[in-house]
């Protein structure tokens, strides 16, 4: 990686969600779907899903922060998820889905705590996310990766993902790719 590639790993509900909205984004070079923060080595998505691992799905991104910094990450991924919702997002349910952001660095630790804190001031009920320093990264199975773009049509993709999306691409259409 070079001096200007950077890492941050993201939880927010199912990781289909995240994964397809941080693809469109200029600066970010990678998005991996995963699993982390849990203390089983190598969990499966069925093992995640029973709630006895303690993993989140996650998603990881590389990105270049010369094009997009992580501060602007950070502002996406809170658009993308309800960081009020403990352990769930919408009818997903459960520690798997809890809201995290697993910093990679004293940087991001701040400006994470920084975000939370403003957003905080504008929201009555009180912000879950959780801080975490980055841990062991499980990529997911592979049929998960792109799972959006790979299925569309299928009915979580298009009834959840898609109006999702479609405001993601709205509030930060100057950062997308073309």
């Amino acid at each position: 990686m070079s001096t200007s590639t950077q890492l941050a790993t993201f939880g927010g509900g199912c990781f289909w969600c995240i994964d397809a909205a941080f693809r469109r984004v200029k600066g970010v070079l990678n998005v991996s779907s995963g699993y982390t923060g849990g203390n089983t080595d190598n969990p499966t998505y069925k093992s995640v899903c029973s709630g006895t691992t303690g993993h989140a799905e996650v998603v990881q991104l590389e990105f270049d922060s010369d094009v997009v910094s992580f501060e602007t990450l950070l502002s996406m991924f809170f658009t993308l998820h309800d960081a009020t919702q403990l352990n769930r997002q919408g009818n997903d349910i459960g520690t798997q889905y809890r809201s995290v952001v697993y910093y990679h660095n004293d940087a991001q630790l701040k400006q994470t705590n920084e975000m939370i804190a403003q957003l905080q001031n504008h929201i009555s009920e009180p912000i879950v996310t959780e801080v975490s320093p980055a841990t062991t990264y499980y990529p997911a199975e592979h049929y998960h990766q792109d799972y959006y773009n790979e299925n569309p049509q299928q009915g979580y993709c298009s009834i959840l993902i898609a109006p999702k999306l479609h405001k993601f691409e709205t509030v930060f259409k100057a950062f997308l790719a073309d």
